[in-house]
């Protein structure tokens, strides 16, 4: 191998060689996402260590004691191995009672501890699957910067990318190899063929992830961690409705907030496929950044609390005219007898034919998970980790200023107001985000913003109170005469039922804002975003003539089709 013919990559405290011909995958704007995958994977190896350790405790705790007679014939009582409820299965997993609560599922790979002298229960180091590796540089990443860290095993169904890999092991020296394997193999048949074997699996791949979900959520240990990356937002956010339709099983809506609306309907899509395995997940981080969302869930096992899965999605209804969104529950639960619930439809409609701020119609779209999206405890000790080894993080300020956000949103608010679109439909003159959201604080209810849009504000304050707000700002600061049957001018033709007070609130500002901590940055280059397909190259004459969207070897390769007329024009000029 000559090391001329390739340029040495640098990433964390992994290198890799690229080869000048495009051979090989590499995408470096993705260094955020595999340096907040990091982030979360360490957090996961802490997690999983507490909950073994609690769940060991209270084990011993519940060992029931049976009755022996010792050699002289006298009884002496002693603990058994295992409690009554619990029960080992050759594979390493607990088997106990189907109402188990989460907590007391098992929720790791289990080697020896000593019960009485047996050994019983010691945590194995965990397992990680990076399902489509291309040159390996995150499993890499995994191998040599995340503590503790198991057996990191790297597929991919390209041989070039295969030998790739390999070459890149090597390259990284003994710790690599030993902890680092390449297999030429289709992911999907992989992960069939190894259920609940692996503590993390890593789905990153070149647009949607819908073809893997099925296999990946049976690939997962009970409590382990699936991380799910999805780039075709151009699908997500409702730019081809009846394509997300078939990939995910969910409708899109194009409303301001369709970037939270794609991790949503990601998170329905991958409960969906868990569901059939009676499996369910919880989410502990979900981001959309740049060009991509990335969610983090936990998969468990469970035939009751999947049963919960109805109350986690809702549909969206959102109006034609003055963007006003509601949620519709799809299922809802009553207690019986103070011991047992019972599941039921949800109730319906939440909103009547046109809406009752301004007569429009209303799109339909979903369903999408309407549950938490994130485990606050979980983004506090991801952020902790990346400020306390910021050196170890490439991309620390672009990570850390997203977390940040993320810990300052309301955690069981789905979906958000854009103040500027409020401002669009009654043609007025923009409040501060500061006196906004004074006036939601003080009329009793919560507001905070959201890492997906600068602008975007979430509140559990119902619409006709935001209405009755927007009205009493446009008494102060009147806007123009419009139509009279525009939506701005149905909304404003009403009296304020609430008069909103817009003294300036004490937690108007977040903490990050009041000590100007840094929440959105811009991208560190120009055109930021998805680099070219492996194989691929662009040539100057090439440039000229793509456009823009072409710069540096860079493609949006959401506008693939686009992109390929034009590539028929310059092979074939007789077809302009």
């Amino acid at each position: 191998m000559d090391l001329n013919d390739y340029t040495i990559i640098k990433e964390g405290e992994a290198e890799i060689l690229m080869h000048a011909k495009n051979e090989v995958f590499y995408n470096k704007t993705q260094v955020n996402n595999r340096d907040i995958s990091i982030a979360v994977l360490r957090t996961f190896i802490s997690k999983r260590k507490q909950e073994h350790e609690a769940f060991l405790s209270k084990r011993i705790k519940s060992a029931p004691k049976v009755s022996e007679k010792d050699d002289f014939g006298s009884v002496r009582e002693e603990k058994s191995d295992k409690p009554d409820a619990v029960h080992e299965k050759p594979n390493g997993e607990c088997e106990g009672d189907k109402e188990m609560s989460q907590d007391e599922q098992c929720s790791i790979s289990e080697e020896p501890i000593k019960f009485d002298g047996k050994v019983r229960g010691e945590l194995k180091p965990p397992r990680v699957l990076e399902a489509l590796s291309a040159s390996g540089l995150r499993a890499l990443r995994y191998a040599r910067e995340v503590d503790g860290i198991g057996q990191v095993v790297a597929l991919d169904n390209d041989k070039g990318a295969i030998e790739a890999c390999q070459r890149n092991i090597k390259f990284n020296g003994s710790v690599a190899c030993a902890k680092v394997e390449s297999h030429l193999a289709d992911a999907r048949v992989y992960m069939l063929t190894h259920p609940k074997e692996f503590d993390v699996v890593d789905l990153d791949p070149y647009g949607s992830p819908s073809v893997f979900l099925d296999s990946a959520v049976q690939s997962v240990v009970d409590g382990g961690i699936l991380m799910c990356t999805a780039t075709d937002l151009a699908v997500l956010c409702g730019g081809n409705g009846e394509v997300c339709y078939s990939k995910y099983g969910s409708y899109p809506l194009r409303g301001k907030y369709c970037h939270e609306m794609a991790l949503r309907i990601l998170l329905a899509c991958i409960e969906s496929h868990a569901n059939r395995y009676k499996r369910y997940i919880v989410p502990v981080l979900s981001v959309q950044m740049d060009f991509y969302v990335r969610v983090f869930v936990r998969i468990y096992t469970s035939p009751s609390a999947m049963k919960n899965t109805p109350l986690k999605l809702s549909y969206v209804y959102q109006c034609i005219g003055c963007d006003s969104f509601h949620l519709q529950p799809l299922g809802r639960t009553i207690s019986k007898n103070n011991n047992s619930v019972r599941y039921l439809p949800g109730f319906a409609p939440v909103v009547p034919q046109e809406c009752s701020d301004c007569g429009k119609k209303f799109n339909m779209g979903g369903p999408i998970w309407s549950a938490p999206i994130h485990d606050p405890e979980w983004v506090t000790s991801i952020l902790a980790d990346v400020k306390s080894m910021k050196d170890h993080y490439p991309a620390y300020d672009r990570i850390s200023a997203v977390l940040t956000t993320i810990s300052e949103e309301l955690p069981d608010i789905p979906l958000f107001l854009s103040l500027h679109n409020l401002c669009a439909t009654l043609k007025c003159t923009s409040p501060s985000a500061v006196i906004f959201r004074s006036a939601v604080i003080n009329a009793g209810y919560r507001i905070s913003g959201t890492h997906v849009n600068p602008l975007g504000l979430k509140s559990d304050a119902p619409m006709d109170v935001i209405w009755d707000i927007m009205r009493c700002w446009v008494k102060n600061h009147p806007v123009k005469a419009q139509p009279a049957d525009q939506p701005g001018s149905v909304i404003l033709s009403r009296e304020p039922v609430l008069q909103a007070n817009f003294a300036r609130a004490v937690a108007s500002l977040s903490k990050a804002q009041a000590k100007k901590v840094a929440r959105f940055l811009p991208n560190p280059e120009r055109h930021w975003g998805p680099k070219l397909r492996a194989g691929r190259q662009i040539t100057t004459k090439h440039v000229s003539l793509l456009g823009a969207d072409v710069v540096n070897g860079h493609i949006n390769h959401q506008d693939n089709d686009e992109h390929d007329a034009k590539r028929q024009k310059i092979k074939d000029p007789s077809t302009s």
